[in-house]
């Protein structure tokens, strides 16, 4: 064989080895996931959707968007994209792609008290499904209380045995001792701060979260471990304030402004007094020049800031459990939760005052150039429930201002920026997985038609999104 002839048969090799790699990139799913599964095709033509891709840019009628072994192929106008003869075609008519959202505070745990106090319980089998069915195909979880159970339900999805999305597993609370809260992991002084993150990061968890007993000491031993491993480190701080933290190089910051200490008269180092931390921001007018001074700071340094609007929604003509998921719950809980709201009708006004001041400066943050991402947090007050909340989360933007693209971005390739995952996932582009949500109806005409997703997409296989909330209803709570 000449040189040229042989050039060519090892280029081909090289080709079909790829294409072959590629194929067989998905897992063997088990009999319990294929039922969830409406397809997996390996060649999918998404013919005449709309797309709003997660950039940012306009929306984009009529497209054709192919999908060729769990990467996007191509995106172009419905007359100009050939399908093959070969490929499965979904007619989107009528309908409206979005990238699969990235979002970064997420707990596979609900609310559980243990008596009067304030504790968490694992919801392994629910929560994960939840989140693909919501359209999360990507999550980080913000803190764990069972990391080995998060760890080993990230490798079971990927081996399809679970439905779930993609996890980037956080290693447990970075606490000192100062909260009853039995499932809580706490530490002791920096020295146990650093001796934890190395064992966690070496057990495969990939960021860290401080919390609001932490100290500056701890922050400091934990940023010097994560940072030499090419891992981040978040926050929901209290005894810390967000410029403290943005001095000692904490890349993100949770739940907006809500948990910031900044603006508590008297601060004392190292101390967390929550009370006056709220008080600060009741008093703190929305146009504060000193919240703007925060933000520019923090923008300076490079700090991006979760929002988590739903953790945080007020009880007063509102849903009893946000995003519409009251069904989910075991019955006692729907009791729970349904007694509790209405027993907070008309009686939150401060709360409400907050959530509002909270929506302007979160704006205020992104206009400023910060780096505004989404989450959650499934907890709290037990009204915050995964996959129906992540919808929310998205609906609240809009309500705080942004523009439904803008919403969409700050939850797709916004949080796929910040896991340096940009390049992979986040936006519905040529070349990326095939992470993506087809929705029946149109979301910039109404926002809420974002719970009217039809077929999630998650490295090119779709789940089929209302199959998969019908068979946890009456099941958050037990598992």
């Amino acid at each position: 064989m000449n040189q040229p002839l042989r050039l060519l048969g090892l280029a081909l090799c090289l080709l079909l080895s790829c294409a072959a790699a590629q194929a067989q990139s998905q897992p063997t799913f088990t009999p319990q996931v294929r039922e969830y599964i409406r397809t997996d095709a390996p060649l999918i033509a998404l013919i005449d959707a709309k797309v709003i891709d997660g950039t940012g840019k306009p929306a984009q009628l009529h497209q054709t968007v192919l999908l060729r072994n769990g990467r996007i192929e191509q995106v172009g106008p419905l007359k100009k994209v050939k399908v093959p003869k070969d490929a499965q075609v979904i007619n989107c008519a009528g309908k409206t792609l979005i990238p699969g959202f990235v979002m970064l505070h997420e707990h596979l745990y609900y609310t559980m008290p243990t008596g009067s106090y304030f504790n968490i319980a694992q919801m392994p089998y629910s929560f994960p499904r939840l989140y693909l069915a919501g359209g999360a195909t990507t999550i980080r979880t913000a803190g764990s209380i069972e990391p080995q159970t998060d760890l080993a339900i990230k490798r079971m999805i990927g081996e399809g045995k679970l439905i779930g999305p993609d996890i980037d597993v956080t290693a447990p609370y970075m606490e000192e001792p100062g909260m009853d809260i039995p499932a809580l992991n706490t530490i002791n002084g920096p020295e146990d701060a650093a001796k934890t993150a190395r064992f966690w990061a070496e057990k495969g968890c990939t960021s860290y979260k401080m919390y609001m007993h932490a100290t500056r000491a701890d922050l400091a031993a934990v940023v010097r471990e994560a940072h030499q491993r090419n891992l981040k480190v978040t926050g929901h701080l209290c005894a810390i304030t967000y410029r403290e933290a943005a001095e000692l190089g904490i890349d993100n910051l949770e739940h907006g402004f809500m948990a910031s200490s900044d603006f508590a008269q008297g601060k004392a180092a190292d101390n967390c007094d929550y009370p006056a931390a709220r008080k600060g921001l009741l008093s703190l007018p929305a146009n504060s020049p000193d919240m703007q001074n925060l933000i520019r700071f923090l923008v300076s340094k490079k700090v991006a800031l979760t929002s988590t609007l739903p953790v945080f929604e007020p009880f007063t003509g509102r849903e009893v459990v946000l995003g519409g998921g009251l069904e989910a719950l075991i019955p006692q809980l729907q009791e729970r939760e349904t007694k509790t709201w209405q027993q907070n009708q008309q009686k939150d006004s401060a709360s409400t005052a907050l959530f509002k001041k909270e929506m302007a400066w979160e704006k205020q943050f992104h206009d400023a150039g910060g780096l505004l991402v989404s989450g959650t947090d499934p907890t709290g007050a037990g009204r915050t429930i995964a996959g129906y909340s992540n919808r929310r989360q998205v609906e609240l933007l809009v309500e705080a201002g942004f523009t439904p693209v803008q919403a969409i971005k700050i939850s797709t390739l916004n949080g796929a920026v910040y896991l340096g995952r940009e390049k992979e996932i986040g936006s519905i582009e040529a070349g990326k997985q095939a992470d993506l949500v087809l929705i029946d109806g149109d979301p910039e005409k109404d926002i809420q038609q974002l719970r009217r997703m039809e077929v999630v997409f998650k490295r090119g296989v779709g789940f089929n999104s209302g199959k998969i909330f019908e068979s946890v209803k009456g099941k958050v709570g037990l598992n």
